[in-house]
């Protein structure tokens, strides 16, 4: 019984050592458990001097660089419309007419007013002496009282007017551009409203906001890159056209970037907006070589021992694929051009873990 018990015991012993035990697990050929230890394998860069792409990221929208309300220069009503939405006019071209007879009729009138105030004119001025149709020669005193009293200021500018008031029954495009927001159909009444907007998509600009912190990192000419966010696989190129020299409540900058146009780009679409200048000179490394260790961004390097090192570093800038790191000096950590850091394999390192290239 003594005997059985103890053999009971051995193989439990055994059991809870086999349990401790980290590493591959396997069994031998005298048939007794042995264990390879696991090295993790990790690649590394070289540190070296970088010019680095610094990004803003912003989200924006677009605005055509030349759009305008057009609306017909009186009321009345609408006799024919010649484009509909999203066609393409040249300048000049006649949008829509309003209704003119009234019109017609009221600059007819308006030329025989204007023919009878020119011969009461000239006979006013024969009446003074001077020669019929000869204004050259005479006094301006005598001119101004002669048009005055025969009605001439007074029918000239009423002929103006008619004039004016038939030019405005027909709407033009004061430039090439693209209709939009037609909100009037043929025998409506205009009453003064917009009947259109012309909007010229040969270029736009793009209008976002950045933080008051990132106010030194822009200037005029600077490149941007727009996304639209309803296709994110076009981008356009850009550059910033002006900056508001003021901050908003909200600790931010207006800016705004222009943009050649281009068919897959609408007036008031929302994009990405991404503003890339290029820093010199930087100790860059991928996203991936960066972990957190109680909070704190750390860095492993590698050393020849095949050893890896805990560092801890500070987050100077950053893009979509890349940080700008600095030693944190303040924590006794250093860093140098030529150290080799870990880029990949390093999720689960301590300080002083063994580690082996991955080839």
């Amino acid at each position: 019984m003594r005997a059985l018990n103890r053999q009971i015991f051995i193989v439990a012993a055994f059991s809870l050592l086999a349990c401790g035990r980290t590493g591959k697990e396997a069994q031998g050929v005298d048939g007794m458990l042995t264990q390879s230890l696991e090295l993790n394998e990790v690649e590394v860069i070289t540190l070296a001097p970088v010019d680095f792409p610094r990004q803003l990221i912003s989200n924006g929208k677009l605005s055509a660089a030349s759009r305008a309300s057009l609306s017909f220069g009186c009321n009345g009503t609408i006799s024919s419309i010649n484009a509909r939405n999203g066609q393409y006019v040249s300048a000049g071209t006649t949008i829509a007419t309003i209704e003119s007879r009234n019109l017609d009729l009221a600059l007819e009138s308006a030329a025989i007013a204007m023919e009878k105030a020119e011969y009461d004119l000239y006979d006013f001025l024969v009446g003074q002496g001077y020669a019929a149709r000869d204004t050259v020669n005479i006094p301006d005193e005598v001119l101004a009282t002669a048009k005055m009293k025969s009605g001439y200021n007074s029918a000239r500018n009423g002929l103006r007017r008619a004039r004016h008031d038939k030019e405005g029954t027909v709407l033009k495009a004061p430039f090439r551009g693209r209709i939009a927001d037609i909100s009037m159909g043929e025998h409506e009444q205009s009453e003064g409203l917009p009947f259109c907007t012309l909007i010229d998509d040969s270029s736009f600009f793009v209008g976002f906001t950045v933080l008051e912190s990132d106010y030194s990192f822009l200037s005029v000419d600077l490149p941007v890159r727009v996304i639209p966010y309803a296709d994110e696989s076009l981008s356009f190129n850009g550059k910033i056209s002006d900056i508001n020299p003021t901050i908003d409540g909200h600790g931010q900058v207006f800016v705004r970037a222009r943009v050649n146009g281009n068919s897959k780009l609408v007036d008031g679409m929302n994009v990405k907006v991404i503003v890339e200048r290029v820093v010199p000179d930087q100790m860059v490394v991928p996203r991936s070589a960066v972990v957190i260790r109680d909070n704190l961004d750390i860095v492993f390097t590698y050393t020849d021992d095949g050893k890896a090192h805990w560092t801890y570093v500070k987050i100077l800038m950053s893009n979509g694929e890349s940080h700008v790191i600095q030693a944190d000096e303040g924590r006794n950590s250093f860093l140098d051009f030529g150290d080799k850091v870990i880029v990949s394999g390093n999720l689960n390192l301590a300080d002083g873990s063994t580690v082996a290239l991955k080839k």
